[in-house]
């Protein structure tokens, strides 16, 4: 495969990282500890003086050489509580199905209120929830025990066993914390969806796993509204027929609807929580994808799966703990959410935005993240670039001292955005752009506190993940363009899909192209300095000539340009063996696409990347459409120009704005009648 010009800088074009961690932060880093531990109690690999860089390539080769060896320490290190002894760590590593801590129970709710159990700390803030009036809220993990016990004491009286399906309509606010902890108490299987997703997107995800309970709200404030959600709620009701409880959380102040059960009685009582003790693989929750081309995928991940991956990515990678105050803008519609709870297990203070990321104005993330005292802030990439596109100046205007770090997930950060954080926010700060994936709720490449930061780079491969680049024949790259793949397992991959006896589904999304190894669809590079970037989607790729490149390369590339607000680029295979590459723009307010605004497109991309590349077409569009989580639609829209129908294209439910793709289906019938 042919390496495209890329948006990383190569060892050559800049030798020096744009950070690096001082001394005593690498000496006070977790993972430091951890490896240093690790080498005395299992026989781990020493840290090399003075080199940070080998330091963590040996650990990390270590981690996934002696994969089995990692993950007890991991467990041991972070004193997982097993209610009963596992008989090996990994019976199994066939991809997929592999088997991990056969004969193991645990729980996670448990280990995530553990910080409650500390007398010094239960009147301390487990949670803070800021809404869009940006004044913190506290719940200590006192009350935040004591609303699990007793709401966990009521599912079971209503009858839910372990298993049975527990569903939120719920924004992100401490009751979606609560109701998934009690869920998890008592072995069921959490599932959500965000109250902007309208009625088929919600139903289209929970009519596949059949609750037994609903959690919801009367509604949600987002950009100075109020929205009301009762006529939705009502639908969601009628069509859920498994339900045998609806429980109303009355955000607005509205009564509850006829036959609703009041949020406050249900977690009224004083109530020690009761943990069901599940097997490790015992499902904790269900997850979705985006659904753009059909119905979601309903992904599920297991307790202990997820117990120990996120102990090790939040507690070794994001170097959290219980000083650290851990924000991430999100919503319960998407897997950062439940990162972000995780959160709890570090017996870190989490918090909880339930608002517009721009109200009253752009800059409102960095105000929320300066209000909390948040000491990680993470974000999107694309918020990165509004920001610096807004000319929003954070850490010019705002005291963001105690943030440490600033993570970015979502898409590829341009190395714009790098630069923009470093002379915008703080010089001294550790960038984190990460990339993994709902598929997995977590990261396979991203932080490393003890690593530079080099621009349009992710610090490095995630421990206990194999992630190499491959070419089409299988073979790994190095400092050349490939697919993204990971030959081994992780914990937290899924046990399976819902509603896929024979995991067939599951298998075709993952292991087709190369049996046994998981292909994750990112175009990647892994540099010969042990770096990561990310391209774009590998089912999107633009192929010129033979030369491939990812889209995220184009965008950051375009997006410079001050007249355009956002971008999308299309590779189209035509039928008569052609290639159409149109770039598709939304300006700014006040800026005309005229000759001089093309040419300067194109020259930009053909300097900066590659005169392949230059797009054939260059139109302007009213928006970029998005999935619900705020995804580029590229392959719908490429299935769209290339002439499918528009239902079989697309699945409206998981679009923010559905007439916004009705230009790319008129476009394809324009050309085809042309």
């Amino acid at each position: 495969m042919t390496a495209a010009h890329s948006a990383a800088p190569t060892t050559a074009d800049q030798p020096e990282p744009l950070w690096r961690p001082g001394p005593e932060r690498i000496e006070g880093a977790r993972l430091t500890r951890f490896q240093s531990w690790a080498a005395e109690r299992f026989g781990a690999p020493a840290a090399v003086p003075g080199d940070p860089a080998a330091s963590y390539a040996v650990l990390h080769r270590w981690s996934v050489e002696e994969s089995s060896t990692f993950w007890q320490a991991v467990t041991e290190w972070f004193d997982v509580r097993f209610a009963t002894p596992y008989e090996t760590v990994l019976a199994d590593a066939t991809m997929p199905g592999a088997d991990w801590f056969p004969g193991a129970t645990l729980n996670y709710a448990e280990h995530a209120l553990r910080a409650a159990e500390d007398p010094a700390r239960a009147d301390t803030p487990a949670l803070l929830h800021v809404d869009e009036s940006h004044r913190p809220r506290p719940v200590t993990w006192a009350e935040l025990r004591r609303q699990v016990g007793s709401l966990a004491a009521e599912l079971r009286r209503l009858g839910v066993r372990p298993g049975d399906r527990v569903s939120g309509y719920l924004p992100n606010v401490p009751q979606a914390v609560v109701a998934l902890l009690a869920t998890a108490a008592v072995g069921g299987v959490w599932t959500s969806c965000a109250p902007d997703f309208g009625a088929r997107s919600v139903l289209d995800r929970f009519r596949q796993v059949d609750p037994v309970v609903l959690f919801t709200v009367d509604g949600y404030r987002y950009g100075g509204r109020e929205h009301d959600r009762a006529d939705v709620v009502a639908e969601l009701r009628r069509e859920l027929t498994g339900l045998r409880a609806v429980v109303h959380i009355p955000l607005l102040g509205t009564p509850a609807p006829e036959g609703a059960l009041e949020w406050d009685s249900l977690t009224a009582a004083d109530t020690e929580p009761v943990y069901e003790h599940v097997p490790f693989d015992h499902p904790l929750w269900v997850l979705y994808s985006s659904g753009t081309t059909g119905l979601p995928k309903a992904i599920v991940q297991s307790q202990g799966g997820i117990l120990v991956e996120h102990l090790k990515q939040l507690g070794l990678h994001c170097d959290l703990g219980p000083d650290d105050r851990f924000f991430w803008y999100t919503s319960t519609g998407w897997m950062m959410w439940n990162f972000l709870v995780s959160g709890l297990l570090t017996g870190t203070t989490v918090v909880l935005y339930d608002g517009s990321p721009g109200h009253p104005t752009i800059d409102a993330q960095w105000r929320v993240a300066e209000r909390t005292g948040a000491t990680l802030f993470g974000t999107s990439a694309a918020y990165v670039m509004a920001c610096r596109k807004a000319d929003v100046h954070p850490g010019r205007d705002l005291d963001l001292s105690r943030v440490g770090c600033v993570a970015t997930t979502g898409s590829p950060l341009p190395p714009d955005g790098f630069r923009w954080i470093h002379d915008e926010v703080a010089e001294d700060m550790w960038i984190a752009s990460v990339s993994g994936g709902t598929d997995v709720c977590s990261c396979f490449a991203g932080a490393v506190p003890t690593l530079p930061v080099h621009v349009g780079e992710l610090q490095a491969p995630c421990l206990g993940t194999d992630l190499q680049s491959w070419d089409p024949q299988g073979e790994p790259l190095v400092d050349e363009v490939g697919e993204l793949v990971v030959t081994n397992p992780m914990p937290s991959m899924p046990i399976r899909f819902w509603n896929d006896p024979d995991g067939s589904r599951y298998r075709e999304s993952y292991f087709e192209m190369f049996p046994g190894v998981w292909r994750h669809g990112d175009w990647t590079t892994l540099t010969s300095r042990g770096t990561v970037v990310i391209h774009g989607r590998s089912d999107s790729t633009l192929n010129r000539q033979g030369v491939r490149m990812g889209s995220a390369d184009i965008y950051e590339v375009v997006e410079r340009l001050p007249e355009i607000r956002e971008s999308l680029v299309i590779g189209v295979e035509q039928p008569d063996g052609g290639y159409w590459m149109p770039l598709f723009v939304h300006l700014t307010e006040g800026a005309t696409l005229d000759d001089s605004l093309r040419d300067r497109v194109k020259r930009t991309i053909r300097e900066h990347l590659s005169p392949r590349h230059v797009p054939d077409e260059i139109i302007e569009v009213k928006g970029v459409p998005h999935t619900l989580t705020g995804k580029r639609l590229e392959v719908p829209v490429k299935r769209l120009l290339q002439g499918a129908d528009f239902d079989k294209a697309v699945n409206p439910g998981s679009v923010d704005d559905v007439e916004l793709l009705r230009f790319y289906e008129r476009l394809a019938r324009q050309r085809l009648t042309s």
